[in-house]
């Protein structure tokens, strides 16, 4: 079984963000950069699949600029077998960067390709089914665990009350989120073997963005809180507030 995760490189979620001078962009210098978590859920799974077939093998595919062959050679610590960076600057269109990926997965022969359900950067959950689109596959979000027996993988995703199961036709692409899958950490040996395992380099395919950020604002500061009173007396106090001031009533 060959599986190709997407993964992109994202500032870490502890880092604190800055708006450019421009106001279009954030800072980048100081920033500290890591495989976008939910990518990660992605990688244990492909992971796991290939280690329970006991064949087969996990590539990494990340569309970003130099700086992201940190990233992939952190992947590849964790076990992926090859990695494969399409070099440029990735923008906020999910519909761009879906057909720079697609392009390079259509001339592949991954069974399945998995995403991580979202980037924690833009949020936008959307370039993983995108991609299924454009290469005319079925395709499973928001899954929790995959299971792969013949040519069909599958799927269970978590729904209000339940499970859902969808079983796909390979190959195919599923979005990955928290569920069976927690991601490992990397051995020394696997750190090793990583700067000795493939990270090809290519140059992505010049695609026109649709969609341009024309500016970023930080959320507005909260208020601090007030006290009203306290116990049964202080309810019609809050309800007047609730109902004049914060109008939520």
């Amino acid at each position: 079984m060959n599986i190709t995760v997407c993964v992109k490189r994202v500032p870490d979620t502890e880092t604190r963000i800055r708006i450019s001078q421009d106001g279009a962009d954030i800072e980048r210098d100081g920033v500290k950069y890591v495989l976008s978590p939910y990518d990660e859920f992605a990688v244990e799974a492909a992971l796991q699949l290939v280690e329970g077939a006991g064949d087969g093998q996990v590539t990494l595919l990340s569309f970003g600029p130099e700086a992201t062959k940190e990233s992939l050679r952190a992947g590849l610590a964790l076990g992926a077998h090859r990695a494969v960076l399409l070099k440029g600057e990735p923008g906020m269109d999910g519909w761009a960067t879906a057909r720079v990926l697609a392009g390079e997965l259509d001339a592949g022969d991954a069974d399945l390709v998995l995403f991580g359900v979202k980037a924690v950067d833009d949020d936008q959950q959307q370039v993983g089914p995108m991609v299924a689109e454009l290469l005319g596959r079925p395709c499973a979000t928001s899954v929790a665990a995959i299971d792969v027996d013949g040519g069909i993988a599958t799927c269970r995703r978590a729904v209000e009350g339940g499970q859902e199961v969808v079983e796909l036709d390979l190959p195919a692409v599923a979005t990955v989120t928290k569920g069976r899958y927690e991601p490992r950490y990397a051995s020394l040996r696997g750190i090793m073997m990583a700067k000795r395992k493939p990270l090809v380099e290519k140059e992505a395919p010049a695609i026109e963005a649709a969609l341009v950020v024309e500016r970023l604002d930080l959320p507005p500061v909260r208020p601090e809180g007030r006290i009203v009173g306290e116990g049964p007396d202080a309810v019609p106090e809050l309800v007047r507030l609730l109902r004049e001031e914060a109008k939520v009533l």
